[in-house]
């Protein structure tokens, strides 16, 4: 095989990436494979036999009809994995109440989520801001997690379709076809995502693992990395892990079609638009026409006195996960 027969043009293994979408997850085979794969269904007269490159660089030789039949089944697969993922919970459009006057910076909330998602401290998927609107009024605590706008800029620019909106209401991440352009991260305004520069705190652990979309779980080094609304517990009619852990009663969640949401800690389930009339909620940035799934409460009659003191060190969050 001549060296022009060996490597495929740029463009074509581009174009064969882009249409293919997703694999890896699934198979045992590399993407060297995939593309010898795809070389062979434009040239027929290739031998029985084809090299590939495998992801420890080095050089293999395998029996080219095994190969393509264990890639499609693969991908079949996957499909179907993914395609759960994407289509969500049927009927149910989650939402999202933060009570700021019961919030006290415990970060409960961020603890559960850093265990959940294998995260590293700085990458916590919920952030507990302090906020003061001016000298002259009280601080308070705010937690931010995305907002799983319903109009997200972020998976209009996604080139890839790597990040997109469920019928449900959820903005997840794809990372087998994350290529770690970034395009997401400058694009939403409220700073919910970050990207894994370095491997993932527990990449040893996880290798082998088939992948979850909706935990976004096995990690990969050069993705994007976001909250999910912790998507896997709500398939399994659970609240999402932060709401749960909240010691304080923050977090309210809950279906928007069925006019209801639960708190996290007392278990009370109120109804959701009663909630939000009487007590002024309103949502971040919501001039921008993003549209969020996330409601606030003002910091109104706060439960809790505003005490820098009750900030929890960075590293003792994360020794919290590994327990």
């Amino acid at each position: 095989m001549s060296e022009k027969e060996e490597i495929p043009p740029k463009n074509s293994r581009r174009k064969f990436l882009q249409k293919l979408g997703y694999v890896g997850a699934g198979s045992v085979l590399t993407g060297a494979a995939i593309l010898s794969g795809y070389e062979y269904q434009h040239n027929k007269k290739a031998g029985d036999r084809i090299k590939i490159l495998s992801s420890n660089n080095e050089l293999l030789e395998v029996d080219r009809e095994a190969t393509i039949k264990s890639i499609k089944k693969a991908t079949l697969d996957l499909s179907a994995y993914q395609k759960q993922g994407r289509e969500g919970i049927a009927g149910k459009r989650w939402i999202w109440v933060i009570d700021l006057s019961r919030c006290r910076n415990a970060r409960k909330c961020m603890a559960a989520c850093i265990g959940a998602h294998h995260l590293r401290s700085e990458q916590s998927h919920m952030n507990v801001l302090k906020m003061e609107e001016n000298r002259e009024t009280p601080p308070y605590y705010m937690p931010k997690p995305c907002q799983h706008c319903d109009n997200p800029p972020c998976v209009a620019v996604c080139p890839v379709d790597a990040t997109f909106k469920r019928p449900d209401g959820i903005v997840l991440i794809d990372n087998e076809r994350c290529i770690g352009c970034r395009f997401c991260i400058a694009a939403c305004p409220y700073s919910a995502r970050t990207f894994n520069w370095i491997s993932p705190r527990m990449e040893k652990e996880d290798e082998g693992k088939t992948y979850n979309i909706e935990l976004n779980l096995p990690e990969r080094k050069g993705t994007i990395t976001k909250c999910l609304m912790s998507a896997d517990r709500l398939r399994e009619g659970k609240l999402p892990y932060c709401v749960s852990a909240c010691p304080n009663g923050v977090y309210y969640f809950g279906d928007e079609n069925e006019d209801a949401v639960t708190n996290g800690t007392t278990k009370e389930t109120v109804r959701l638009s009663k909630l939000l009339q009487d007590n002024g909620a309103y949502r971040l940035m919501a001039e921008l026409g993003t549209k969020p799934r996330v409601y606030y409460l003002p910091p109104k009659n706060k439960s809790y006195p505003f005490q820098d003191k009750d900030r929890p060190e960075t590293d003792d969050i994360v020794k919290e996960t590994d327990i």
